[in-house]
């Protein structure tokens, strides 16, 4: 499904002639969405949210379009990186093990 919607934010990137525009506005357009994720959790509204994570997914696929990569391509290397990374919680954040006292 997830594949499927990349491909259509992609095409609808296209039509819009996002795709070459410059990396440092859709940079800042970035920001701006998560901000506006930050304020949904912070007043705890949940389709605020909901409506921002998918802004951020819609702009870093625009944004790896300009840079002449994929998006999918991003997340496997990311994933790759975590994949097998040990740690633990502590106050609620995931410390990976390195960076452990």
């Amino acid at each position: 499904m997830l594949d499927n919607l990349t491909d259509l934010i992609e095409k609808w990137a296209i039509d819009k002639n996002l795709h070459e525009a410059a990396p440092e506005k859709q940079m800042l357009k970035l920001m701006e969405e998560v901000g506006e994720l930050a304020q949904g959790l912070a007043k705890n509204n949940q389709e605020q949210v909901i409506d921002s994570i998918g802004d951020v997914y819609v702009v870093l696929t625009i944004l790896s379009m300009q840079m002449r990569m994929a998006i999918g391509d991003c997340v496997e290397q990311a994933y790759e990186e975590i994949a097998d990374r040990k740690g633990k919680m502590v106050n609620g954040v995931f410390v990976k093990e390195g960076d452990l006292p």
